[in-house]
Parts: structure tokens; sequence; C-alpha cells
């Protein structure tokens, strides 16, 4: 049975022409008027009973309310089966394939009366018996028949759960970017609130704990080779203090370590005090002691040998040449001085051939050196004597020996004079050659030219003796110096082209040489100058 929903009818369409279509029903969304049905066939709606149209039902749900059908119409539904409702009919087809109807048959459209609507049919439900009929009142109310889970109705906004407009993704990002500022600016002014409470009680209190300075990493201990540390870290080993004590007088030196049998190199005038009942004690760097012995002296050289026994491993210093030193080398000494041992100094080669004597306390000039000694600025202080001068490899190449001190020989304070940056060192090839000769023999050979010189004499060279002054003869009779021609009187003004000033610089040039060396000498006679050819002699020396 047929239900006439709504109240007053509207006017009715004309009807529809054959094999043209009204809008069939889409889910309850009539399509454009006017749209073919293929295949020809004209679709029919069913006869719609006086009245006005109630909003029709999409598969059982009610449409949006107030919502006009096209033409006015009212219409009526078609009942499917004892209250089932089944899909609308489009010539008897329905619109989703496969579908089934409720009851196995499917429903015919009836025929369009005049006044019906020119719409496609909307099936109402068949109402299952007992329930309530719709009453007009009801159907005027569209909440009455709201359905939640209806489909939203065409040209509806987005759904919205708050009531408010749906943000843009550029909306959102400009509040993401006002929210990080705005939490930096908080944050920055949190962080310095608290830095300045921090800053303020660690100036009140002075820090907060015990006080940790900064301080350099550790770095690995090793040196450049030729550093001063590194010279210094290799001849350390080798360099030892002598302790010396006499019946009458005690001091202390320097010496070096010269071969594993215990042979040590120093000074003369270090050993003197000990004579020859006195004692020598040696100090290594390690701290090891020992006692030592003289094994040979010359206090023309200023140099002397002791030795050690029973001590292992002594590392000798290797011995350079002293002839290839040239003025501004870099030099380092190591002594003791002021008896405070292992002191390590360096500088430079200041000049060298510097004729110099040292000595001659004893009144009898026996005891004075002669030395064409190497001069350094490295600070040399008493103690020094005997120590070291080492090139950059940590060779020997001089025999530290004698100071310039101050004009008076003593500091300000009464004591010992110090260092002016004037210091002297035997050359090593001269050290070499003394010290093998009292190693091998107890003496040391001095070369000779077989002359006396008169030490007064005034004027520039060293005059030979006449044969008024007393004494020996001025020429040894068949000596160097008569064989090459030296007549009393004579005066030598150079030796291999380098002028000599005083009877001291010949001396000292003289035993710069080994005997049997052969020198030119510069000799002036009558005003005039001649060069004679000269071997030198030798004369030992205790």
């Amino acid at each position: 049975m047929s239900r006439v929903l709504g109240v007053a009818a509207p006017e009715t369409p004309p009807p529809l022409a054959p094999g043209v279509l009204g809008p069939p029903v889409f889910d309850g969304v009539p399509p454009a008027s006017g749209v073919p049905v293929p295949g020809g066939a004209a679709f029919e709606t069913s006869s719609v009973g006086s009245g006005v149209l109630g909003p029709p039902v999409f598969d059982g749900v009610p449409p949006a309310s107030g919502v006009p059908v096209s033409g006015g119409a009212a219409f009526e539904t078609s009942s499917v089966g004892s209250g089932v409702l089944g899909p609308p009919v489009f010539d008897g087809v329905p619109p989703a394939s496969g579908v089934p109807v409720p009851g196995g048959a499917a429903p015919e459209t009836p025929p369009l009366t005049p006044g019906a609507l020119d719409a496609s049919v909307f099936v109402a439900p068949e109402a299952a018996p007992g329930s309530p009929v719709p009453s007009p009142e009801a159907s005027a109310d569209p909440w009455r028949r709201y359905d939640p889970w209806a489909a939203a109705p065409l040209g509806a906004g987005p759904l919205q759960q708050t009531g408010g407009a749906v943000l843009s993704v550029e909306q959102r990002r400009r509040r993401r970017r006002r929210g990080l500022v705005g939490g930096a600016l908080l944050l920055a002014l949190v962080s310095g609130a608290v830095g300045g409470g921090v800053g303020v009680h660690l100036e009140r209190n002075g820090g907060v704990g015990a006080v940790e300075l900064p301080q350099a990493p550790a770095e690995p201990g090793g040196r450049a080779a030729d550093s001063v540390a590194g010279i210094a870290a290799r001849a350390l080993p080798s360099v030892v203090t002598l302790h010396v004590s006499g019946s009458e007088e005690a001091g202390t030196g320097t010496g070096f370590v010269l071969d594993t049998r215990g042979h040590i190199l120093t000074n003369s005038h270090v050993v003197e005090p000990a004579g020859s009942g006195g004692e020598i004690s040696v100090v290594f760097n390690g701290g090891q002691t020992a006692e030592a012995e003289v094994v040979g002296k010359d206090s023309g050289y200023d140099l002397a040998v002791v030795r050690v026994t029973g001590v292992r491993g002594l590392r000798p210093l290797p011995l350079g040449n002293s002839d290839n030193v040239r003025v501004g080398d870099p030099v380092v000494a190591i002594g003791a001085p002021f008896d405070l041992e292992g002191t390590v100094t360096s500088g430079i080669i200041s000049a060298k051939e510097r004729p110099i004597t040292a000595g001659g306390e004893s009144g009898d000039a026996s005891d004075v050196s002669y030395v064409d000694a190497l001069q350094t600025d490295a600070p040399i202080n008493p103690g020094n004597s005997g120590g070291p001068l080492l090139d950059t490899r940590g060779e020997v190449i001089g025999i530290n020996s004698a100071i310039r001190s101050a004009a008076d020989g003593t500091d300000s304070d009464g004591g010992q004079s110090g260092s002016i940056g004037l210091g002297f060192a035997i050359p090593v090839n001269q050290g070499k050659r003394v010290a093998e000769e009292l190693i091998n023999t107890g003496r040391a050979t001095h070369p000779v030219i077989g002359v006396t010189l008169d030490m007064d004499y005034a004027g520039d060279g060293a005059r030979v003796g006449t044969d008024d002054s007393g004494g020996s003869a001025p020429v040894t009779a068949g000596g160097p110096g008569d064989r090459a021609g030296i007549r009393p009187g004579d005066v030598i003004t150079a030796v291999d082209g380098r002028r000599v000033h005083s009877g001291e610089e010949l001396i000292v040039k003289t035993r710069a040489h080994r005997p049997g060396d052969r020198l030119e000498l510069t000799v002036e006679r009558d005003g005039k100058e001649r060069t004679l050819s000269l071997v030198l002699g030798s004369s030992d020396s205790g």
C-alpha cells in the first residue's frame, strides 16, 4: 500500500515525452534533466496522489530537510514487500548491479499520472507492522527525522570539530613559527636571569668549590737532537763533578769521560789542591760516587787525566774537531759552577785563537798555562773548569779553562768573581793529543823553537834574547831555531802569516802545534823582514 507524504499538492508539470528520461536517482541525488537513458527506453515514474511531497527517501535515508523537489509535485513511494525497502527502480533495473531486492521480486514502476513529479521515484520503505505512521506535523519538522550518519548535502563545507574555521597549511606554519620565537625569547630571558644570578654569586663568594687553574697538557719528553735540551740530554750522563781536597786547600771542578776504562779529562788546576796525598771524589750525573787517582797532568797546557775504577756503564763523550769551528757557531757548556753540578748554559763562539795565559800563582811561572783558546760568551763560572764545550752535534770542541773576571777579580759581595760573558776553552785537538800522552806515558810533550825569549821586551813582536841578557844561550845550538837561521836579537813578528805581539803570544802559537810540525816565521833583523822555515822540536814536562 502506498502512502502520501506531505500536505498541499503543487502544480503538475507537463508529462514527459516518450524516450525522454527524467532525472534518475543516484543515492538520492537527481541528475540533470534531459539526460538520455542508454538503450533509448523512456523512464517512467510512479503515479503520485494528491498532496505535497515530503522529504524523499535515499535508500531509506531521508534527504536534507527543506530541499524542494523539482517540479514541486507530490510523489508516492512504491511498496516492495512487507515493510522492506528495495532500491529505486530504473526501467525495472536496480541501480547497483547484483543487489538483490528483498522479497525476491523486482518492483514495478506505476505509470505517471497527471500532476505527478517529473523526477525519479524515491522509494520509501513500507512501515513494519505495528510501527507508527509519521504524521504531517512530524514531516514538517525536519529535526525529528535527523540522521547523524546521513551523507552531507552537496555543497556543504568540511566537517569541523570545534565550529571554528579550518586553518590553512601556511597559517599553521606561521602559528608554529610564532610559538618557536616566543619560546626562544622566554628561554633567553630565563637563561640571562639565571646566568646573572650565578655571576653575582661567583663574584661575591669567589667561585664555587676548589680553585683549579688552567694548565697546558703534558707533551712528549723528546727534543730535537741539535737543540740545547737534546744536546744536554745526551751529554749529561758523561759529565762528572770532581771534589778535590788536600792538606791545605780544597776545590771543585768538572770533567768528562774519555773512555770505558774510566779515564776522565779535566784541568790541571782542578786537581792541583790534591797534591801528592790528597783525595779526589768523582760524582756522576746519576748520583753515583767513586774515588779517582791522577794519571798525569801538565800545567803548561792546564790539562790533567784522572781515573776511576769499579764503575760500570761509563758513556764516553764523542770528540769533535776544533779546526772546524767558526766564529758564531752555537755551543753548550756543562759544569758545576759554585758546586751546582749538572748546570747547562749556552752561547756562541765569539772568537778563535785567542792567546791567553793563566795561572802563575806560584811566583816562578811554573804553573803558567799558555792557551790558543776558543772564546765563548756561554756563561762559565768557577767550578766549570774542566767541563766540556759542545757543538750542535753534541761533540766536544773545547775544555772550559778560564774566564775574564771584573777588574778587581771579585764580585760585589767580596767572593769569587763571576762570568761577564768572556770564557775561554782549550781546543779539543790540543786536548786530545795531550790526554793521549798523559794516559800512555804520564807526561806531555811540548813543541819548541829552541830559543830564549826576552819577556821584558816592550815592542811589538817577540824578541829573541841577546848574549848579554845573562843566563842560558839565547839560541840553542843545533836546535830547531839554530838550524832555521834565527840569530840573537831577532824579532819574530808573525807565525804562518798571523801577527804576534808579545813573547806570550809566540809561546801560545807554538804550543798550538805538535812537535814535528813545520812553521813559517816572519823575522825582522836590522830593520828588514825575512821568512824562515822551521820544524818544531820536542821537550818533556813534568
